[in-house]
């Protein structure tokens, strides 16, 4: 979510040094046991080569799993095809009275049911956050040919869950601030510290499911999935776990979510059109549209995989993290962070930058955010004439600590079915985006290395790149 936001009033770090601009709209934007070979830099991108790819099959990294929640439902297949159908799930909200609100719409989840993968006692004290969690990893498993019964056949002690959150419960957290505020601190709910805190998450799904291998979450933002995918995969490759759950969930579509980034001034406002209110590289895109959700990948060694007959969906090739180290909102204008996050993501992966062809952008229709990924990629990638590259967000929003979840999802339908979903809302393009951004109708198009963005506030950077599996 790192995103230059519209507003002057995000007060500084007092540890700051650089001088208060006014912000702009929203880029939102582990060590590993080889050898690495460093690119020399980004400008030399092209003419360096990469080092090999993993061949070790305890340390290959396949998907085996994926599981959803979204404003399109919770079938991984429905959620795809109606991306590829370029059909929006951004709406009026109706959860709360959002009337008196600048910005009245999101892509707000209707409909939600958990029946069969939660109880009903704690279905109903649970934040929404922890609900779209569990529901995602346990459809995740059962994709992995791993429900029910069946997980009675792993190790569990080398299984673990790595989901993440940028916000946490806060619908648990307003409520209890409310009752203390009304009712006084006896009215507060014994559950508001489990439920609201980040960590919850990967915890109730672990004790769940029962795993007790590495659990914690992290909290990054908008880039909290791919942070996630990034140390899931590496505790595989470091021989810590067989099998890692891994992902993003985000419920913040209430009061003080939309009413914090309200303030911000990092919404759009087209309330007379909202299907229409998140262009991701149009000129006239006026900010981005909260989403929620939640996006989970089933993480195995190729060895683990094959051992029991896993379903192989994609191969995780490798992927990288970094931070600006510049403005709490702003993307960096040279593009320094976002580019060397992507070059460290390719070092890891084993895989030279003509070999991608595919780009699942973070693109969240904010002025300054969009063009600033553009550069960064374009520092990277020399000849963009065989990229294409899409924004998932176009269609279902900014899912914030989900939203690389989701959008990883898309990413390895897209390799699975050799067919990318459309970038929507595309009327008046920038001219500068001279890539083929699957402009408002799905394309065929074989996929050879895909990449997947992800940024968030504080400088946070974080790329994954995905290929199909070969033996």
């Amino acid at each position: 979510m790192q995103a230059a936001v519209h507003s002057s009033t995000l007060k500084p770090s007092p540890l700051d040094s650089f001088p208060r601009r006014k912000c702009s709209p929203f880029l939102v934007s582990a060590p590993k046991s080889r050898p690495r070979v460093s690119f020399v830099s980004a400008s030399a991108a092209s003419t360096v080569s990469a080092p090999k790819r993993e061949k070790d099959p305890k340390k290959r990294v396949v998907i085996t799993g994926m599981g959803l929640v979204s404003v399109f439902g919770n079938d991984v297949d429905t959620y795809y095809d109606k991306l590829l159908s370029g059909e929006s799930g951004v709406t009026l909200i109706d959860r709360f009275d959002a009337s008196k609100f600048p910005t009245r719409f999101g892509g707000q989840i209707r409909g939600f049911a958990s029946q069969g993968y939660i109880d009903g006692k704690n279905d109903r004290r649970l934040d929404d956050c922890l609900r779209y969690c569990i529901v995602a990893g346990k459809k995740a498993l059962e994709d992995a040919d791993l429900g029910g019964d069946k997980r009675s056949k792993i190790d569990k002690e080398r299984a673990g869950v790595l989901v993440g959150t940028g916000m946490g419960g806060l619908t648990v957290f307003s409520d209890g601030v409310q009752a203390l505020i009304e009712k006084g601190h006896r009215k507060i709910t014994p559950f508001f510290i489990p439920y609201a805190i980040t960590n919850m998450g990967s915890a109730l799904l672990a004790i769940d499911i029962g795993f007790m291998g590495p659990n914690y979450s992290i909290s990054t933002a908008c880039a909290t999935s791919n942070y996630c995918f990034y140390a899931a995969a590496n505790h595989i490759r470091r021989g810590e776990a067989d099998m890692m759950l891994a992902g993003g969930t985000e419920a913040a579509i209430i009061p003080i979510g939309l009413g914090g980034f309200v303030a911000c001034r990092a919404l759009s406002q087209r309330n007379d059109d909202p299907k229409t209110a998140s262009r991701p590289w149009d000129k006239d895109r006026d900010g981005f549209v909260m989403g929620e959700g939640a996006g989970i990948l089933v993480m195995e060694s190729l060895e683990h995989a094959m051992k029991r007959g896993a379903p192989i969906i994609a191969e995780y090739l490798g992927g990288a993290v970094n931070c600006d180290a510049y403005h709490m909102t702003d993307p960096r204008a040279d593009g320094l962070g976002v580019s060397s996050c992507i070059l460290s993501s390719l070092e890891d992966a084993g895989v030279s930058p003509e070999e991608v062809n595919y780009i699942n952008a973070h693109a969240t229709s904010t002025l300054a955010g969009d063009i600033a990924e553009i550069n960064a990629i374009k520092k990277v990638f020399k000849n963009t004439s065989e990229i294409k590259i899409n924004a998932t967000k176009s269609m279902i929003g900014h899912c914030l600590g989900a939203a690389g979840g989701l959008e990883a999802i898309a990413t390895v339908k897209a390799i699975e079915t050799g067919w990318l979903h459309p970038s929507i809302n595309q009327f008046n393009p920038e001219p500068s985006v001279d890539f083929d951004t699957v402009a408002n109708v799905k394309q065929q198009h074989e996929v050879n290395v895909a990449i997947s963005n992800s940024f968030g506030f504080g400088g946070h950077n974080s790329v994954v790149a995905f290929s199909a599996f070969k033996p």
